[in-house]
C-alpha cells in the first residue's frame, strides 16, 4: 500500500485506536470475528468507525465522490420520480444515509420549483458529524427550507410517502463466504502472531449457510469461489414491509442481479475499499480511515422484500432511470457555453455512460399501494432480470 497517500499523525493515531478496539473484540470473541461484524465496526464503531468519526469523506477533498456531489442535476432528475411517489401516497420524503446533505438540498429546491414541497423531509443518519454537516449544507443552499427537515434516530414504526437511499446498501455489513468443493465456509478475521489482522475460515452455519446453499443451487460456482452475502441488506429491505403503509423506496447503488453477481468470472467477490480516491481490496488497511463496500445482489433485495409485502415497481440502470426522469432536459435548460454548463455536461456524461456510472449503478423501486407505472422505469425496465 506504499502507493497510497499517507495519513497525518492524528489520523494514524485514530486508526491505531480502532485497530486496538477491534483486536480486543477479536480476543474477547475467542480469536475470530465474522467479517460482517468486523465491517460493521470499521464503519460504525462509535467515535472511531469511518462513518462515525469526523474525517472528510465526500467530494474532491474526501475519499470518493457520489452522484449528488458531481452535479445538482442528479437531484433534480430524481425529484421527478419522488414527486410522483408523493402524489400517489403522501407528501413526505425520508432519506436514509444522506451523506453531506447535498442531495437533500437539491431535492428540496427542486420540489419547491415543481410546487410539491413535502410537508416533512426526514433524514435518518446515525453519525452526529454527518448530521451537522447535512444541516450546514441545507442551511447554506436552502435556508428557507431547513424548517421542513428533521433528523430521525431510527426507522419510523409506520410510514407513508417516498423513501430514498443513495449508496446505502453497499455500506451495510456483509459476510464473506467461500464455496469449496466439499464445504461452504465463512471467512472471518483473526490476529496473527504480531497482532495484525488476518483472514481465517470457519464452516458457515445458520441463516448464512442456508443463503449460501441457495446461491450454489442457482448459480454455477467453481470450487474456491469467494463472494459476499449481505444478510443485513436483506433484513433492511424486508423491514420496510412491516413499516411502509403506502409509497415506494428508491434504492440507488452499484451491483448486479444474482446470476451476474455470482458469475464465475467474479470469483474473488466485490469487496472494495476507498481511500483518498484510490480503490483497493484490503479491508485491513488503515481501519477507520477508509470506506469499505460490497456490491449489491439486487435479486436478494427483492427476494427479501416481496414476502414482507412489498412489490417490485421497477429496476433499471442508473443511466436509463435518469434519462427517463429528464436529466437531459434539465441540462439543456442551463445557459450554453458557460463554465456551469460545461461542468454539468461532464458530470451528466459520467452519470449516464455505460462504461462510467450509467450501467454499474442500478435503481430499484419497492413499494406498496402504488398501481401507476413509475416515470423512472417507463423505458428500459429490467425487472425480469431479477
Amino acid at each position: 500500500m506504499s502507493t497510497l497517500p499517507q495519513p497525518d499523525a492524528d489520523a494514524l493515531a485514530h486508526s491505531r485506536r480502532l485497530h486496538e478496539a477491534l483486536a480486543g473484540e477479536i480476543v474477547a470473541a475467542g480469536g475470530w470475528l465474522s467479517f460482517a461484524r468486523f465491517m460493521e465496526q470499521l464503519l460504525y464503531a462509535p467515535g472511531l468507525g469511518y462513518y462515525s468519526a469526523g474525517a472528510r469523506k465526500f467530494g474532491s477533498a474526501g475519499d470518493f465522490v457520489t452522484a449528488p456531489e458531481m452535479t445538482g442535476l442528479f437531484g433534480q432528475a430524481l425529484a421527478q420520480q419522488l414527486a410522483q411517489v408523493m402524489a400517489l401516497s403522501a407528501p413526505a420524503v425520508l432519506e436514509v444515509g444522506a451523506g453531506s446533505g447535498r442531495l437533500a438540498a437539491d431535492l428540496l429546491l427542486e420540489f419547491e420549483r415543481l410546487g410539491c414541497l413535502p410537508e416533512r423531509y426526514a433524514i435518518l443518519d446515525l453519525s452526529a458529524d454527518l448530521r451537522e454537516r447535512q444541516r450546514q449544507t441545507i442551511e447554506r443552499a436552502a435556508p428557507h427550507l431547513l424548517g421542513r427537515v428533521e433528523w430521525l434516530d431510527r426507522l419510523p414504526d409506520s410510514y407513508a410517502g417516498a423513501v430514498v437511499a443513495n449508496e446505502l446498501l453497499d455500506a451495510l455489513p456483509a459476510h464473506v463466504v467461500v464455496w469449496h468443493a466439499d464445504a461452504i465456509c465463512e471467512k472471518g478475521v483473526a490476529l496473527d502472531a504480531d497482532g495484525r489482522f488476518t483472514w481465517n475460515e470457519r464452516p458457515a452455519t445458520g441463516a448464512l449457510l442456508a443463503a449460501a446453499e441457495e446461491i450454489a443451487a442457482q448459480c454455477a460456482l467453481p470450487p474456491g469461489f469467494e463472494s459476499e452475502i449481505g444478510l443485513a441488506a436483506r433484513a433492511w429491505a424486508a423491514e420496510w414491509g412491516h413499516r411502509l403503509q403506502r409509497g415506494a423506496l428508491l434504492l440507488i447503488d452499484y451491483g448486479f442481479p444474482r446470476r451476474e453477481f455470482f458469475h464465475p468470472q467474479r470469483a474473488q467477490g466485490t469487496l472494495m475499499c476507498h481511500y483518498r480516491h484510490h480503490a483497493h481490496p484490503d479491508p485491513f488497511y488503515l481501519p477507520g480511515l477508509q470506506d469499505v463496500t460490497v456490491h449489491v445482489d439486487f435479486t436478494s433485495i427483492i427476494a427479501a422484500a416481496h414476502p414482507a409485502g412489498l412489490d417490485l415497481l421497477g429496476y433499471a440502470s442508473q443511466g436509463q432511470f435518469l434519462l427517463n426522469c429528464g436529466i437531459l432536459d434539465r441540462l439543456a435548460a442551463l445557459p450554453a457555453d458557460t463554465p456551469e454548463y460545461i461542468r454539468a455536461a461532464g458530470a451528466v456524461n459520467k452519470l449516464l455512460m455505460p462504461h462510467e456510472m450509467g450501467e454499474l449503478f442500478k435503481v430499484i423501486a419497492l413499494g406498496r399501494g402504488i398501481d401507476e407505472r413509475l416515470c423512472g422505469f417507463l423505458s428500459g425496465d429490467q425487472s425480469r432480470r431479477l
